[in-house]
């Protein structure tokens, strides 16, 4: 069984699938909670938006997340020069991230390529607004598992939550190798079964439903001391239980050395060759450089002493 889902730039393809490499997506691009991020988007200074996306295509991400949900600010607009500058510096695709009808068409409108549309949920509303968009752009979307009634604790009821979205997709056309599930992780801090319910319902999406996954992945250590830790160990197992990509933190370490593990363990790093070139120690100084050779000629010295 093979599902992909093909995003894309003007010259990079991204591909989340069951037979391939996990794919990361950077969640860095996003003024929640970032004051300094806020104000500049405002004042449409992108600077910092331009050093976050070179550093986490730099960390390894494959796709970027854009956010511009900026209050009492011209997000539309913003969001659109957001990507198109991100366009212009990086050759990742990108994931158009509103909760806002219009933000997301002038996002699409500009974008070239095709990317990945976040979010589309199971109410009914937001299926009849975002669906028609997803098509007439030939984007993917991601699909959370929440609907008129709010996030169920049930992963049987957030099942039939996606199985109603990935429907109705097809119903307008949309393929559901183009509809990417976010099951929703739950703060582990809050509810202790979170882990075991994202795993049970990760299976069933892969399995019956037959999706990619996706999720914010830094939700399950929210509250926690070491969150990035439990972050990094979350997103490992989740990749064994069928995650095919996350929105995360590109740029921590424990979260992407997790990442790498799971691809090696999966079987999607062939002779380790990214674990090596990412954690093979560096040869000691003078092995291959000037100092080497000093030392031998050296000991060339005191033999003929």
């Amino acid at each position: 069984m093979t599902v992909r889902t093909v995003l894309s730039s003007p010259t990079k393809e991204v591909i989340i699938g069951f037979d391939q490499p996990f794919c990361v997506i950077g969640e860095k691009i996003n003024p929640t909670g970032r004051k300094k991020l806020a104000a500049e988007m405002k004042e449409h200074n992108y600077s910092t938006v331009e050093k976050d996306a070179l550093a986490q295509v730099a960390a390894g991400a494959h796709v970027l997340d854009v956010n511009a949900g900026v209050p009492l600010a011209d997000e539309p607009k913003i969001l659109a020069e957001c990507i198109q500058l991100v366009q212009s510096i990086t050759d990742v695709p990108i994931s158009i991230d509103s909760s806002i009808i219009d933000a997301l068409e002038a996002g699409l409108s500009v974008y070239q390529g095709k990317p990945l549309v976040n979010s589309v949920t199971g109410e009914d509303e937001s299926l009849e607004r975002v669906l028609p968009l997803v098509k007439k752009y030939g984007a993917a979307v991601v699909a959370i598992s929440n609907d008129e009634t709010g996030i169920s604790t049930d992963p049987n009821v957030r099942y039939e939550v996606a199985k109603k979205i990935v429907e109705r997709a097809q119903d307008h056309g949309i393929p559901k190798e183009d509809v990417v599930v976010d099951p929703l992780v739950m703060p582990i801090g809050a509810m202790n079964d979170a882990g075991r319910q994202v795993f049970a319902l990760l299976r069933r999406l892969r399995e019956e439903l037959q999706v990619n996954t996706t999720c914010g992945a830094s939700n399950v250590g929210f509250g926690i001391p070491n969150r990035q830790l439990m972050t990094g160990h979350f997103l490992a197992m989740a990749a064994g239980h069928g995650l095919t990509s996350a929105i995360m933190g590109a740029t921590h370490k424990e979260q992407m050395e997790a990442i790498r593990a799971a691809n090696v363990l999966n079987g999607f790093d062939p002779d380790c060759g990214e674990w090596l070139r990412a954690n093979r120690p560096a040869a000691p100084e003078g092995e291959d450089g000037e100092a080497g050779g000093r030392r031998r000629r050296s000991g060339r010295r005191r033999a003929r002493g």
